[in-house]
């Protein structure tokens, strides 16, 4: 398997967030990519494919506002990471709006998700990492891994959170359409809903969008991922969501993924993407399943059995200690 990972993406590193009312330090921090780099050993650097892939999946005006918020919120006279306050939760429409504090509100929708000085550089080489994984997969190559960092599920077409800025697993899902795969699948295995992805394809019927997850009723990003949500017009039938509850171990989320492989599979799928996050774990800081690092060959043999040429994108996971080796489990099953 070949492993893509560039080390620009290290360069995003803000400081805090804002976690259930109060300021905490940033979950997303650099420390779980070296984390896994350390486990998975010699990695590839991917070449530059530019801007063009990104805009198939996010508006120019949109990459310009991450281009530049950091520098923007400093030259306001803002201290620290350019981070929004207030959202347009009614009348969400393109207005010309030059006060950076709007802009955020414009294109965000937490407050757990900072732009720092280098949120762009690491988002960018993020994206060129799932697109040499991509380009690894149309060219041959069984499986490829691509360690983004940031993490993209949740990030929409025009909006970041959740710790996401540019969708990787779009981006990766549209180039495969760019070159000439007309059934293509992501696999949504992190432990909160890929709500970017599902928003991106919902109207689309040439992207099937699979998400095993956290049931949205009690966990993060709540207003995404209930099993009522199956697309609409072009895309309705092609969006499937398996909630679950807290405290499911493997035993109770395989029959999940069963169910979400038998869809992939009925499609007749081309490519796969998988959007791997090892939140799943038990010793997540964040979440509340109870995978165990034995648990994930289990799961990637799963997957692997379809015999589908696959694209493995990093989501997240925040058990920094045990990371690298979950990722690790998780590749050696394919």
């Amino acid at each position: 398997m070949r492993l893509f990972f560039d080390s620009r993406q290290l360069e995003h590193d803000p400081s805090q967030e804002l976690h259930n009312g109060a300021w905490m330090a940033h979950s997303e921090h650099p420390g779980r990519t070296r984390s896994i780099v350390a486990a998975i050993g010699a990695t590839e650097t991917p070449r530059d494919f530019g801007e063009a892939p990104l805009l198939r999946v996010h508006p120019s005006d949109y990459l310009d506002f991450l281009k530049t918020a950091h520098s923007d919120w400093q030259a306001a006279g803002r201290p620290g990471n350019a981070i929004g306050y207030t959202w347009p939760v009614v009348a969400r429409r393109p207005l010309n709006l030059s006060r950076i504090d709007a802009r955020l509100g414009q294109y965000s929708y937490d407050a757990a998700t900072p732009v720092a000085a280098g949120t762009w550089t690491a988002a960018y080489w993020g994206a060129q990492t799932a697109l040499a994984a991509t380009e690894a997969v149309l060219g041959g190559d069984r499986t490829a891994f691509a360690l983004c960092r940031p993490p993209g599920h949740h990030a929409g077409a025009d909006y970041l959170g959740g710790y996401c800025y540019l969708n990787n697993a779009a981006i990766a899902a549209e180039a495969a359409l760019a070159a000439g795969r007309t059934r293509v699948a992501v696999l949504d295995v992190d432990y909160h809903h890929g709500n970017g992805t599902q928003d991106i394809f919902y109207e689309r019927g040439d992207v099937l969008f699979v998400s095993i997850h956290a049931d949205p009723s009690t966990d993060y990003p709540f207003y995404w991922g209930h099993k009522d949500e199956t697309g609409e017009g072009a895309g309705a039938g092609a969006t499937l969501n398996l909630a679950l509850p807290h405290g499911t171990n493997f035993a109770a989320y395989r029959p999940a993924l069963a169910k979400a492989l038998d869809r992939i599979a009925a499609l007749g799928t081309e490519l796969l993407i998988v959007s791997y996050g090892a939140d799943t774990f038990v010793g997540d800081p964040i979440s509340h399943f109870a995978l165990e690092t034995t648990d994930y060959p289990l799961m990637a043999g799963d997957i692997a059995a379809l015999g589908l040429p696959t694209v493995i994108v990093m989501e997240g996971g925040y058990a920094t200690g045990a990371l690298g080796a979950n990722v690790a489990a998780f590749l050696s099953g394919f």
